[in-house]
């Protein structure tokens, strides 16, 4: 599989279809829950060996920190995840977005702290201020002791993540996009953050997207999108889109 462009709006898109013979499974938001990705692994590669041979990838869309107790261990395990016949394709999330603007910019650590990233420095073995108030000059050492802590592979894996991916006429990108504009001419920001102005759209997007970033109790199938956070940090449930020609499946680590 290739990185591919979208085709233009004005062209009526077919029905979403992978192409023969090949499977694609997205993951949803994971934040820190090396557990359940590894749970959910197991199920995938247990689900793509009873699949005919030819390509197959697992398109992760993003979050992969924050909130949950081992962010260290699951970009660990995202870094040396090679599987005979898989492609990885790796989505830049927010969450992953402010912490690589923590390894040059302390001042957004009470922000990206305040959202989860308390956790992300304690799995990596660095102390984060007690006090919610701290003051700004204690900062730049918690960066400075970041960047030694964190792993050349992971910094490497933090820097090449994409910012969307498409194949067979699905979309796969972190919060969704800004309604009426192109994928191409995407701010990276609506990619990453964007909400309610994308979920409340039911405009055609030229493709089917498929999203992590707004949780709901479970993956959320609307005409023009499908959402697969559901949470998994606090409900235990990390859910997986297989695809398959025109077939969806979710896997998930629920009971």
């Amino acid at each position: 599989m290739v990185f591919h462009k979208l085709f233009s709006k004005k062209r009526a898109m077919p029905a979403p279809c992978l192409a023969e013979g090949c499977r694609l499974y997205a993951i949803g938001d994971i934040h820190g829950r090396l557990d359940l990705l590894e749970a959910l692994l197991e199920k995938i590669l247990a689900d793509a060996a009873n699949a005919a041979d030819g390509d197959k990838a697992l398109v992760l869309l993003g979050d992969y920190v924050d909130r949950g107790p081992d962010s260290r261990g699951v970009i660990e395990r995202l870094c040396h995840f090679a599987e005979p016949g898989f492609e990885v394709i790796a989505l830049l999330g927010n969450h992953e977005d402010v912490m690589v603007q923590f390894l040059s910019d302390p001042a957004v650590g009470p922000r990206w702290c305040a959202n989860g990233g308390d956790a992300t420095l304690a799995s990596y073995g660095v102390s984060v201020p007690a006090e919610a108030d701290a003051p700004d000059d204690v900062w730049p050492a918690v960066s400075a002791a970041f960047n030694d802590a964190l792993p050349a592979a992971h910094r490497a894996f933090l820097r090449r993540l994409a910012p969307w991916y498409a194949e067979g006429g699905y979309l796969f990108v972190h919060a969704g996009l800004r309604p009426g504009v192109a994928v191409e001419k995407q701010d990276v920001e609506d990619l990453i953050w964007i909400r309610q102005a994308f979920t409340s759209s039911m405009r055609d997007h030229g493709a089917l997207v498929v999203h992590g970033h707004s949780i709901t109790p479970a993956p959320d199938f609307q005409p023009n999108r499908i959402g697969i956070d559901t949470g998994a940090y606090a409900s235990g449930v990390l859910s997986c889109l297989a695809l398959d020609g025109t077939r969806r499946r979710i896997l998930d680590t629920g009971e």
